[in-house]
């Protein structure tokens, strides 16, 4: 991966973006790069305001003035920029290694259109590489771990600094290393019936453009 790819194609939101608009804000490394160059433009007059997927992207947006709402304040979201983890060419994606996945979905569906700023490491022909993070009630930990382990999904319980990994809603997550995904949908509907899952990582008829750095510059996909 290139911090340059990343730097383009975070600069690059600002052709997407007009003022009065609703932004939802996404959360991840990337991302922090167009939160950098959406500071920048209200800075200089942009008049936008936003919500925000994490606490991590509320301190980052409060200190480049960006104005932010609660999400139940809003009716709709006209574009929500974000990162994402894998995309493949199905416009399917895999988010969450920063553990916002379940903020990030529900501002992602409440949104008119999704926007996702990646460097060029992050387009893949099938998702699955990059580990699946699940997001569970502490309750159900251990139990939601045993049938994914039981699946074959080779689950492990994400840490940080030595503590089980706490998301901003007080909930764990299990990562599972799958390799492949070859059918996401099932997968995901598979995922979402056991009990004590909250929401998983897979993104699917979520985004609408793609903004990629490559090399010197940016390639814009576009959803048919």
């Amino acid at each position: 991966m290139s911090d340059k790819e990343k730097e383009l194609a975070g600069a690059k939101v600002s052709d997407f973006l007009s003022d009065g608009m609703i932004l939802g804000l996404g959360t991840g490394t990337t991302f922090f790069y167009a939160l950098k160059k959406i500071g920048e433009m209200v800075k200089e007059g942009l008049q936008i305001k936003a919500v925000s997927t994490s606490s991590a992207t509320d301190k980052l947006a409060e200190s480049y003035n960006v104005p932010l709402l609660s999400i139940d304040d809003v009716d709709e979201i006209d574009l929500t920029i974000d990162g994402a983890d894998e995309v493949d060419s199905n416009f399917n994606g895999i988010k969450g290694g920063g553990g916002a996945l379940l903020f990030e979905k529900i501002v992602a569906k409440s949104s008119k259109k999704n926007l996702w700023v990646l460097d060029s490491s992050k387009i893949v022909d099938k998702i699955g590489d990059f580990p699946l993070p699940i997001e569970v009630v502490p309750f159900a930990l251990g139990n939601v771990f045993k049938r994914l382990d039981k699946l074959g999904y080779n689950p492990e319980i994400r840490m940080n600094k030595g503590k089980k990994f706490l998301t901003d809603s007080g909930n764990y997550i299990i990562d599972v290393n799958l390799g492949i995904i070859d059918d996401p949908y099932k997968m995901e509907v598979e995922l979402n019936i056991i009990p004590g899952v909250v929401e998983n990582g897979l993104f699917l008829d979520i985004v609408d453009i793609v903004v990629v750095g490559k090399g010197d510059g940016v390639e814009i996909i576009r959803k048919e």
